[in-house]
């Protein structure tokens, strides 16, 4: 399992990808209204800080050094009002940082998922489900977090330290220099640590992605765990797993935790040399005590933003890996894409121009076809194939010959490597994808759910679909009867999965599915495997009826389901080696004769 996941997650680039952060911060612009707002208050915060000190030092200075309250009271009202000064902006800092925060984490979500749907299946066969879920959750809300209160904390930080410095020199410039002398300094340290930290941060959240891919295995494989008692195998690699991540954790710690003390070490040593030179002018007469004082605040003052923004520049080095692996997956190209002339005739995904769609007659032909995983293994070449409108097809042979490959070629699920497929006469790319996908009727081996009622399951082959037709679909395919046998009906929640439901139950409302938006193109693909024979009798008729009048492709195992074919294939190694109907074949005696007579006698 480790192995598997370590060789599907590619190794982010060392060097940090400058591009990446520019398309980060595109996610600001339509919060432009907010991030003005959040500016304006992090200013004016800012500008507080600055200001507060000096009121300190006007109280030293006139009330406690000479023991007097004279003029205390519009003190005193003008300090309450720099307070409630303080609360408003800090409420409005809040407000508009949160609602930075919760709008990009959408916004990033939503593209993210919205690139997974428009994503070929080449894309998942080399992607782990942990990989994709780790991205979605933990990396987007990382990256929501780092461009709300990181960029505020950054920002508010470099604006109070501007204006602290301003006052500074205006009120002692021997003093203000000692401070400010520390900035270079800090620079460097910064700059020292930066690669070190990001580098630690990418092997964390590269491990992080790997164990999360573990745990997506370990859960929906238990079945699979406890049949075959690995689960000390499982324990002792996953241990693997938490170790590398554990490792990789506290380097990352260690790096981070010398940097913040030597910020703060720096930071202690320009308040001791103030103390020192600054009590020595205190007692020369120079400055007044309260202006010592005011240094000293502004000193720890000066380096608490400092410290804050050291923080974030570590946060950022952090985010930084997210970042990338985060708009690695939004700008991940697909196999398939239309061209610009087809998307502006006929829409993208999405976003169809459905009005332009051509109705699908169901020809099909298949001219010299060549394909190749990007795994490297050939499955077909110069393969030809020539189907008539309306003609049904089954498609049979050893597990690896490519049956599934040519459907899902048809289906462009998959594009040839070579050669072409023609829809109808017309090569299938000088239309749009969901030109044909809304055309195709695909029931798979292993029906899936949502979790939802009956009716929306249902309903997802055509989601305009009203209850009428919806109930139609369900009494063509003979599953009417046991759905109202539920108290609920068609309103009764099917669980995770639709784990609430027998195999051939779900199957049944696959079958209602793909024959609601009355397809052009319908795929069974070993759609009986999993039923019982009792229920294979149940559908067979609808099954028939479900074929009758459109292209349809059938893969079988249980070679009863397609005597009635009107042709079919024999396939091995990814040539068709036989070809005709059932009896046709029988007469032949040649692999499909020993195939079913093995299957019937057995």
């Amino acid at each position: 399992m480790e192995n598997n996941l370590a060789t599907n997650i590619k190794e982010d680039s060392p060097k940090a990808a400058s591009g990446t952060w520019k398309h980060v911060f595109a996610y600001l612009k339509v919060l432009k209204p907010q991030a003005i707002k959040l500016v304006i208050c992090s200013t004016a915060l800012a500008i507080g800080d600055a200001i507060l000190p000096l009121f300190n030092r006007y109280a030293m200075d006139n009330f406690i050094s000479k023991g007097s309250i004279d003029g205390l009271a519009p003190f005193a009202i003008i300090y309450m009002l720099l307070i409630v000064f303080f609360a408003v902006f800090v409420f409005g800092f809040i407000k508009y940082a949160g609602t930075i925060e919760t709008t990009i984490t959408h916004d990033i979500r939503r593209d993210a998922f919205e690139k997974l749907q428009k994503l070929s299946f080449s894309y998942y066969d080399v992607t782990p489900v942990g990989w994709i879920m780790s991205r979605l959750t933990s990396d987007t809300t990382r990256l929501g977090q780092i461009l709300s209160w990181g960029l505020v904390d950054m920002l508010w930080g470099g604006m109070m330290m501007f204006f602290v410095a301003i006052v500074m020199i205006t009120v002692n410039l021997k003093l203000a220099i000692i401070i400010l002398t520390t900035i270079p300094i800090l620079l460097f340290i910064s700059y020292f640590f930066q690669n070190k930290i990001l580098n630690s941060y990418r092997k964390v959240r590269k491990h992080n992605s790997q164990i999360t891919g573990a745990f997506n295995e370990g859960i929906t494989g238990t079945v699979t765990t406890k049949t075959l008692v690995t689960e000390e195998t499982n324990l002792n690699e996953f241990k693997i797993l938490t170790e590398k991540m554990n490792n990789s954790s506290v380097r990352a710690a260690v790096i981070s935790a010398l940097y913040y003390p030597i910020i703060s070490i720096i930071g202690s040593i320009a308040v001791a040399i103030i103390v020192t030179l600054g009590g020595e002018e205190v007692l020369n007469s120079q400055i007044t005590f309260g202006t010592l004082v005011l240094f000293i605040g502004y000193a720890t003052q000066f380096f608490e933003p400092v410290r804050i923004m050291s923080q974030r520049i570590a946060d950022f080095q952090n985010a930084q890996a997210s970042a990338e692996r985060v708009i690695s997956l939004i700008q991940s190209e697909s196999d398939i894409i239309d061209t610009k002339e087809v998307i502006e005739k006929y829409g993208d995904i999405g976003n169809s121009k459905k009005e332009n769609f051509e109705k699908i007659l169901g020809n099909i032909e298949l001219k010299n076809v060549g394909f190749k995983y990007k795994t490297g293994e050939t499955i077909l070449e110069n393969f030809n194939l020539n189907v008539n409108a309306g003609e049904q097809i089954a498609i049979v042979g050893p597990t690896g010959a490519g049956k599934s490959t040519i459907v899902n070629l048809i289906c462009r699920f998959y594009e040839p490597t070579s050669g072409e497929i023609l829809i109808d006469g017309l090569d299938y790319r000088e239309r749009s994808q969901e030109w044909l996908y809304s055309n195709l009727g695909y029931v798979l081996q292993t029906p899936h759910l949502f979790s939802g009622t009956i009716k929306e399951n249902i309903r997802y082959g055509k989601l305009d679909a009203t209850d009428e037709e919806i109930i139609a679909a369900a009494k063509l395919v003979n599953a009417h009867n046991f759905i109202t046998t539920f108290s609920d009906g068609y309103e009764t929640t099917v669980g995770e999965g639709g784990n609430g439901l027998s195999t051939g139950q779900k199957q049944l409302i696959s079958f209602a599915r793909a024959i609601l938006s009355d397809p052009s193109i319908l795929i069974l693909d070993e759609a009986t495997a999993s039923i019982d024979i009792e229920t294979e009798k149940l559908i067979q008729d609808a099954i028939e009826t479900m074929l009758s009048n459109r292209t349809s492709f059938i893969i079988a195992h249980r070679l009863s389901t397609i005597v009635n074919a009107d042709r079919i294939l024999v396939l091995k190694n990814g040539a068709i080696i036989e070809e005709g109907n059932h009896l046709d074949l029988l007469k032949l005696k040649g692999h499909y004769y020993e195939l079913y007579t093995n299957q019937f006698n057995s």
